[in-house]
């Protein structure tokens, strides 16, 4: 198959969104499929045999990370070239709106996929009463699609109740090899206590530093527990907030890691937090639990998929802030309970590799070029 995607954020950005995307290519790639990536520019020429094109772009004025690319000539000129078989729009906005048009006038079959819940976002930025606008945006762009992917039940369960027609759940996957708890070091954890002393009560958090993120919810953790030592691994446009947030805590503000020094990082912790109540997924908790660090998540959006409720993992009650230390002391107070929510999450996380995801994928693909029957979620 030829497989033209259009996204929003791709390389050198570092998020679920590009990890999932990396990670599908290259298992595209490897099955013998031709792929064709249009993104904002930055993103190298070429990906594990994949053709990338570059689009000028701007940063989003709220969100410089992110940034917004407009559709060019030299974009359709490329797809015409290129003569795929189908279009994948990741996170339709403004490339991918280009995208959507781009297939619709050629004909060509359309598959779109919803990774970021821009619209729970809003909120966060002081934009909420656009909601119910944006919703009305997204159903008209994903319902110009055969395929509506999401990447977790309660995803599927939302677009469908909000009109977005032909969902599916494309299931998630996790790299086990590089994220597995033999990479737990002294000097990691040692990098991750940034000078406090080691407690044996090491808490991360791995992600954005973004308002949705909700990481000041981990401020109070910290005060109900005082032995409790914060790492916060990432980057991102509420870094120098939440600095002031945590000031006059054991909290660590590592940057960005990568490749194995960032597995390193999720085996050295004692327990990884995930505050946020907007996501669709939760990539960075299975990475945590393939790396056997016991989590605590959100009990909304896709977390549930993730994490059994004291199996193998925690979780706690969004609309109760005060249940995120509850969840966190009920994970730290037992040895013997952490061992074996440690064993439960690497067990979890083995079940969901990326060959399988892809594979499923190339499924969805052939049935909506009517190679196979298409089986959808509503």
């Amino acid at each position: 198959m030829k497989i033209a995607f259009f996204t929003e954020t791709f390389l050198p950005k570092v998020d679920g969104i590009v990890t999932r995307l990396t990670k599908t290519v290259e298992h595209l790639v490897a099955a013998g499929d031709e792929v064709l990536i249009f993104c904002p520019e930055g993103a190298p020429a070429s990906y594990c045999g994949a053709r990338v094109v570059g689009v000028p772009a701007m940063p989003l004025p709220l969100y410089p990370e992110l940034k917004l690319a407009l559709p060019r000539p030299a974009v359709s000129e490329a797809l015409e070239n290129f003569g795929p078989d189908l279009v994948h729009v990741v996170n339709p906005a403004v490339l991918g709106l280009g995208g959507i048009w781009l297939a619709k006038t050629r004909g060509l079959p359309l598959v779109a996929s919803y990774h970021t819940h821009l619209p729970k976002y809003l909120e966060h930025y002081g934009m909420g009463m656009l909601e119910p606008l944006l919703w009305e945006l997204l159903k008209a762009a994903h319902n110009q699609a055969q395929l509506n992917l999401c990447t977790s039940t309660a995803m599927v369960d939302e677009l469908a109740a909000k009109g977005i027609q032909h969902t599916a759940l494309w299931q998630r996957g996790v790299d086990t090899e590089l994220f597995r708890p033999e990479l737990s070091s002294a000097a990691m954890r040692e990098r991750l206590h940034g000078g406090h002393s080691d407690s044996g009560n090491l808490l991360l958090y791995i992600g954005r530093l973004s308002a949705e993120k909700q990481i000041e919810r981990i401020r109070p953790v910290l005060e109900a527990i005082p032995q409790a030592r914060l790492a916060l691994v990432g980057d991102g446009p509420h870094r120098q907030q939440l600095e002031k947030i945590f000031e006059g805590t054991a909290t660590t503000f590592v940057g960005y890691l990568a490749g194995l020094d960032l597995a390193a990082a999720y085996a050295s912790g004692d327990a990884f937090l995930f505050p946020s109540s907007t996501e669709t997924l939760g990539l960075v908790l299975l990475e945590a639990m393939a790396a056997g660090c016991p989590v605590v998540g959100a009990n909304r959006g896709g977390i549930p998929d993730i994490v059994s409720d004291g199996v193998n993992g925690c979780l706690y009650d969004p609309d109760r802030p005060a249940s995120f230390v509850t969840a966190v002391d009920r994970l730290l107070g037992d040895a013997t309970t952490r061992r074996s929510l440690r064993l439960a999450a690497r067990t979890e996380a083995e079940r969901w590799g990326w060959a399988g995801a892809t594979d499923q994928l190339r499924r969805y693909y052939r049935q909506v070029l009517g190679l196979g029957d298409l089986q959808l979620a509503s």
